[in-house]
């Protein structure tokens, strides 16, 4: 079993910040656009290295998402940021016309994403906004888990010729991924390899799907552990090879179960390769007013929620 460690606890919204600044030295073309939130997206380096290529809108969404669609034509690589709640549900109308449908090159950065908002509660805590994201043509969709991997993901999709979501969050997590890392689109990480059942993981889910599979390894049951940082495109043929070998699976994300990662996982597996899975998701629930950890523990996100899936899957082979 192989052993992970981390040295240091960050939050990924400020992966995303560490890797906008670095475009910005690196990229005369990359701009970027926030909604009056820029201390909780850690843009002010770029800012502040790059006044002229900052533009704060103010707390007009739709405005950004047509002003950031409008700077592509001359050629310019918008960065758009602002809570994942405001980056989707507010804007939904004006990212379907003026940018997916465009097949415009706006980088939609959306932070504090999920339950681990915590206690701003239900009504900030998007859980629909993969969902959302995915069902539009065009649009790339990414959840990295720890801050180099978010900073890696960020640096990364400028170089991609298209429309994408970047989602991150706001609470610190384990900072375990390579700070070197080479970050692929639609390219999912094996973490562990096993026989016994595949658990595939994305955002925060992800060292939690670590943890858990050390206890199961405890237990006798070999887990296989794959990150899935990129939820459209898929990586196919990583899940097909997995779930073949262990003939089960558990899916584990911060999202709605429906239209998210684990929904995404049984279409593919529903066409190509029958098999029984369970799902770590929040279940058709809106979130509430809490700590990260309780509302993560409350809601079925946690361990143990990953743990009894494994043994109930694996109880289906």
């Amino acid at each position: 079993m192989k052993k992970f460690t981390y040295t240091e606890k960050k939050d990924t919204r400020s992966g995303f910040g560490a890797g906008l600044s670095e475009l910005g030295k690196t990229n005369p073309n990359v701009v970027a656009l926030c909604a009056d939130l820029t201390g909780s997206l850690k843009m002010d380096a770029f800012q502040k290295e790059h006044p002229d290529r900052f533009f704060q809108v103010g707390i007009a969404e739709a405005n950004m998402m047509g002003i950031a669609a409008g700077l592509t034509i001359g050629g310019k690589i918008p960065f758009t940021g602002t809570f994942a709640n405001f980056s989707t549900g507010r804007v939904y109308d004006q990212i379907r016309q003026s940018i997916a449908y465009s097949h415009k090159n706006v980088k939609i950065c959306a932070s504090h994403a999920g339950l681990t908002l915590g206690e701003d509660g239900a009504t900030h805590q998007i859980l629909e906004d993969i969902g959302l994201m995915k069902m539009l043509p065009h649009m790339v969709v990414i959840n990295p888990c720890d801050y180099n991997q978010t900073k890696a993901a960020t640096i990364a999709i400028a170089k991609h010729n298209g429309p994408v979501y970047l989602r991150f969050g706001r609470p610190s997590v384990p900072n375990f991924t390579d700070a070197n890392q080479n970050f692929e689109i639609g390219k999912a990480v094996m973490l562990q390899e096993g026989t016994d059942v595949t658990i595939i993981a994305t955002g925060h889910l992800v060292w939690k799907a670590i943890e858990a599979a050390e206890q199961l390894f405890e237990k006798g049951i070999k887990a296989e552990v794959i990150n899935i940082h990129t939820i459209k495109p898929l990586d196919n043929e990583a899940i097909l090879k997995s779930v073949a070998k262990t003939k089960c699976v558990v899916t584990a994300e911060e999202h709605q179960m429906n239209g998210g990662l684990g929904d995404s996982v049984a279409q593919l597996l529903a066409r190509e390769l029958p098999t029984p899975q369970e799902f770590v998701a929040v279940n058709d629930s809106f979130g509430e007013s809490g700590t990260p950890d309780q509302l993560m523990e409350k809601y079925g996100l946690s361990v143990n929620a990953i743990i009894n899936c494994v043994n109930k899957v694996i109880a289906r082979k």
